[in-house]
């Protein structure tokens, strides 16, 4: 038995197609002045049967996969990018292949070098679009998954954007990569597709040969390579009832969120691009909860424009029609940084120069930002949350670079809604404590869990070794959160919640009896949270919620929530 990530949910028995790229050898050439213009004709028609064949994909891809080949067509056909290539050629006197190869694997380098999982896996990205740039040059075929005939389980060491863009969904059973994990297009893509898919299994396309009989289990992250009869029987039964499971929760799909007793909150998910608001429409979404907007700026060499922005926010906004969403601006440093921006390395990023403490030092970027939300904001009902904030001070500083924006955009003749909401992401003990001074200078709060217990707690929880102190249940972090919610209702506002912990299926009794009123999280999580809330009287909640909120450890918490928070369902 081989472990490796859970990527995407479900069982995939089936046969191997392994498969193999072939990966050429690149040797730098010094050219002579002559043939400089050759070269940069060979980079030129490359960059185009590039984008071509890319678009020629996309033309065929449904719509979640035609926005990420947008990402990859704007990096070819980015002027930072290419002028970096042009310059070796020209300068450098370097061949346009080794210049082209060397300038993308400084890129993806530069990415895989990164702390945090969903930047590094950004390098895969890189060089999927470098591999395909390189076979043009080289004038070499690149091999298709369109050719598919029969049901097959892919075994790869990874599956890149423009094979997922490829591949027919009754062909895939599934598949099986050496490297990536829950945040690589592969796995995003898989989700999307709901094709089961287990990543960084390190040495899969070394363990089986073509046509091995393998079966594995996408939520547990566990393969079987040519198991006997018994053992297939029991996947076989486990993906019976997975369906039977999911035919259940699909009565969930267009109801409101309602407790038993006529308590209505609102299940929002969270998304990273456009494309995953096609997903959350698909699982019955009442909104967008939190897009996390520096998605857009890490596909890239530089900073994406107004333009870029205003299109992609547009785009989700149309998506979700009447309902909200709420896009966060840029929450980038900490375990996100991005290389052109040149932000100086800290000893400890977490608590230096990120998100809203970079905007407001460089005004210009955040600008930018706010001027393509308040044009997208005339398609759809938008809610602008800012993250990192610690203070009133800030809140004010972030709402005069807003209005500062609104003056330009009625000075342009531009339009803008005037009913977009602002809001804060609490995740900073300060703003959670005074959370009661700042609700009178925003429209909603939405409480940031992953951060916030991280800061309440002093614990890294990328660190192994005291992984065990970050902990939702922690007796202070329940207060804080409490804290938020009832300032937030005093004062007139909403409150959300946009963490990890928003989908624990143990706290979320707990959260709905505090008066959380609206709980964002996966696409994949949403039905499975409104049948739970559906079977929760809000009263008996509130009881229960107060009672806890007395409770001194962690532990006991846990204990007196199990006891207590039993759903009753009447669907």
């Amino acid at each position: 038995m081989l472990k490796g990530i859970a990527a995407s949910d479900g069982i995939a028995i089936g046969r191997v197609l392994l498969l193999k790229k072939e990966i050429p050898v690149i040797m730098r050439t010094v050219i002579s002045e002559s043939e400089i213009s050759s070269q940069l004709r060979i980079l030129e028609n490359a960059l185009k049967k590039s984008i071509s064949q890319l678009k020629a994909i996309q033309s065929e891809s449904d719509e979640n996969m035609s926005l990420i080949l947008d990402s990859h067509i704007m990096i070819l056909e980015d002027t930072e990018l290419i002028n970096a290539i042009r310059l070796k050629i020209e300068t450098g006197k370097q061949d346009a292949v080794s210049a082209a190869d060397e300038t993308l694997r400084f890129f993806a380098d530069m990415f895989r070098g990164m702390k945090n999982d969903y930047m590094k896996e950004r390098s895969e990205d890189i060089t999927d679009i470098g591999y395909r740039l390189i076979m043009n040059m080289l004038g070499r075929e690149i091999h298709s998954l369109r050719s598919i005939k029969e049901p097959v389980i892919i075994v790869a060491h990874d599956i890149t954007p423009s094979d997922t863009a490829q591949m027919k969904k009754d062909m895939v059973l599934g598949f099986l990569t050496d490297i990536g994990g829950r945040t690589s297009h592969a796995a995003i893509m898989a989700r999307s597709l709901e094709i089961p898919a287990i990543l960084g299994l390190g040495n899969i396309t070394s363990s089986v040969e073509h046509g091995d009989r393998v079966c594995f289990d996408g939520s547990e992250g566990t393969v079987l390579i040519n198991p006997d009869d018994e053992s297939v029987d029991i996947y076989s039964m486990k993906a019976v009832k997975l369906q039977k499971e999911k035919e259940l929760l699909s009565v969930f799909r267009d109801r409101h969120s309602v407790s038993s007793d006529g308590r209505k909150v609102e299940i929002c998910a969270n998304i990273g691009n456009p494309s995953d608001a096609l997903r959350a429409n698909e699982y019955g979404a009442e909104g967008i909860g939190l897009y996390r907007t520096e998605f857009l700026y890490m596909d890239r060499p530089s900073m994406p424009t107004e333009e870029e922005q205003f299109q992609a926010y547009r785009i989700v906004l149309e998506t979700m029609g009447e309902r909200p969403v709420i896009i966060r601006t840029l929450d980038i440093g900490g375990d996100k940084n991005l290389p052109y921006l040149s932000i100086p390395e800290e000893t400890n990023p977490f608590l230096g120069y990120r998100a809203m403490r970079i905007f407001l030092d460089r005004p210009e970027i955040f600008k930018v930002q706010l001027r393509a939300l308040l044009r997208a904001s005339v398609y759809g009902k938008l809610r602008i949350m800012y993250p990192m904030i610690s203070s009133v001070e800030e809140v004010r500083a972030a709402n005069l670079i807003l209005e500062e924006c609104k003056r330009e955009l009625d000075a342009e003749g531009v339009s803008y809604s005037n009913e977009l909401q602002k809001g804060i992401m609490v995740e900073i003990p300060s703003a959670a404590i005074a959370a009661d001074l700042i609700a009178d200078e925003v429209d909603f709060f939405s409480i940031g869990t992953n951060d916030l217990i991280q800061y309440t707690c002093a614990v890294d929880r990328m660190n192994e070794k005291i992984s065990g102190l970050y902990n939702p249940f922690n007796p202070a972090v329940l207060r804080l959160i409490k804290n938020v919610i009832d300032a937030a209702h005093d004062n007139g506002i909403w409150c959300g919640m946009c963490g990890e912990a928003a989908a624990d299926s143990r706290l979320i009794p707990l959260y709905l009896g505090m008066g959380l009123d609206e709980f964002s999280m996966s696409a994949g999580s949403m039905l499975k949270a409104r049948k739970l809330i559906s079977g929760l009287s809000y009263e008996k909640m509130q009881i229960m919620s107060r009672d806890a909120l007395k409770i001194k450890t962690s532990d006991d918490i846990i204990a007196f929530l199990a006891e207590n928070s039993a759903p009753k369902f009447n669907i």
